[in-house]
C-alpha cells in the first residue's frame, strides 16, 4: 500500500512540474531549444551518413569509369594483336566485342552511380542548410532566453511589489489612525476624570492641608520677592 502511494505522489509531484513548466513561458522556451539541440544532432548524424553514401557513390563511380577505360583499352589490344597476326581475327573480334559489351555495362554503372551521387549531393545541400539555420536559431534563441528571464526577474518583483501595494488600503489605515486617536483621547479623558474623582474623595483635613501648603508656597514667594525689591531701593 506505502508503494502505491509513493508511487502516486510522484506521479502527482511530475504532473505538478509539468503544469508548472506549461505556464511558465521561459521553461517552455528552454524545453523547445532542448528539443530543437535535440533535433540539430539528429540532423548532423544524417548528415554524415548521408555524405558517406555520397563518397561511396562517387568511389563507384571512378571504379566504373575505370573499368570503362580498362576494357576499352582491352578491346584495342586486342585489336591491334589481331592486325600482327599474334592472335585469330575472329577470336579477337570476339573477345573485343565481349569487352566492348563490359565497357557498355561500365557505362551503365557509371551513370547510376552519379545520379546516386547527385541525389546525396542534393540531400547533403539540404541537410547543411537545415544544420545551418538550426545552429542560427539555437543562438538567437538562448539570447532572447537569457533577455527573457531577465525580464521575467524584473517583472516578477515588480508584480511582488506592487501586489503588496494593492494590497494596502489607504481608507482603512486612516480609519484604524482616527479609531486610535479617539482611543487616546477617550484615554486621557478617563483619566482626568479619575484624577476629579479622586480630589473629590479627599477627606476635610487632605483639603485643608493642601490649601495650607498652597498658600504658604503662595507667601514664601511674595516675602521673596518684596526682600528682593527692598534691596533694590538700597542700593538706590
Amino acid at each position: 500500500m506505502g508503494f502505491f502511494r509513493r508511487l502516486f505522489k510522484i506521479g502527482q509531484a511530475q504532473a505538478n512540474a509539468v503544469a508548472d513548466m506549461l505556464e511558465d513561458p521561459v521553461k517552455m522556451t528552454e524545453q523547445g531549444i532542448r528539443d530543437l539541440k535535440g533535433k540539430l544532432e539528429e540532423s548532423i548524424k544524417a548528415l554524415a551518413e548521408v555524405k558517406a553514401l555520397a563518397v561511396r557513390a562517387k568511389n563507384d563511380a571512378n571504379i566504373y569509369r575505370n573499368k570503362m577505360k580498362e576494357y576499352e583499352n582491352k578491346a584495342i589490344a586486342l585489336i591491334k594483336r589481331a592486325d600482327k597476326g599474334l592472335i585469330d581475327t575472329a577470336e579477337a573480334d570476339r573477345l573485343a566485342t565481349a569487352a566492348l559489351e563490359e565497357k557498355e555495362q561500365a557505362s551503365k554503372s557509371l551513370r547510376d552511380a552519379l545520379k546516386i551521387q547527385e541525389t546525396y549531393d542534393v540531400q547533403v545541400v539540404k541537410l547543411e542548410h537545415t544544420i545551418d539555420k538550426l545552429k542560427s536559431n539555437i543562438v538567437k534563441w538562448e539570447n532572447e532566453v537569457r533577455v527573457l528571464k531577465a525580464r521575467a526577474k524584473v517583472s516578477k518583483a515588480a508584480k511582488t511589489v506592487n501586489k503588496q501595494l494593492a494590497d494596502i488600503d489607504a481608507d482603512s489605515t486612516v480609519a484604524m489612525l482616527e479609531r486610535m486617536k479617539d482611543k487616546v483621547e477617550q484615554d486621557e479623558a478617563l483619566a482626568e476624570s479619575y484624577a476629579d474623582i479622586a480630589f473629590e474623595n479627599q477627606s476635610i483635613d487632605e483639603e485643608i492641608d493642601s490649601i495650607l501648603e498652597d498658600s504658604a508656597e503662595s507667601g514664601s514667594e511674595a516675602l521673596a520677592a518684596l526682600k528682593a525689591k527692598l534691596s533694590n531701593k538700597s542700593l538706590e
